[in-house]
């Protein structure tokens, strides 16, 4: 079992086991549910695509009849 300790801030190092089972690197996004019981599940977010929204830029438009040209 691995244990860390919650700071005056309410933060808390996840201890390197979790990091490892999770796959966790710097920048992973964790989500933690907790159970009615009063447990806690922590899951790596996984990306969604539509977190790469408008991350790439372009001026280039195209309409959808070039998009699809043997759909006609």
């Amino acid at each position: 079992m691995a244990e860390s300790t919650v700071t005056s801030k309410g933060q808390t190092t996840v201890p390197v086991q979790v990091r490892a089972a999770l796959h966790a690197e710097p920048g992973t996004r964790l989500e933690w549910h907790v159970t009615p019981d009063g447990d806690v599940i922590v899951r790596a977010k996984t990306r969604s695509i539509l977190d790469l929204k408008g991350s790439v830029k372009t001026d280039l438009h195209v309409k959808i009849e070039d998009m699809n040209p043997w759909r006609s």
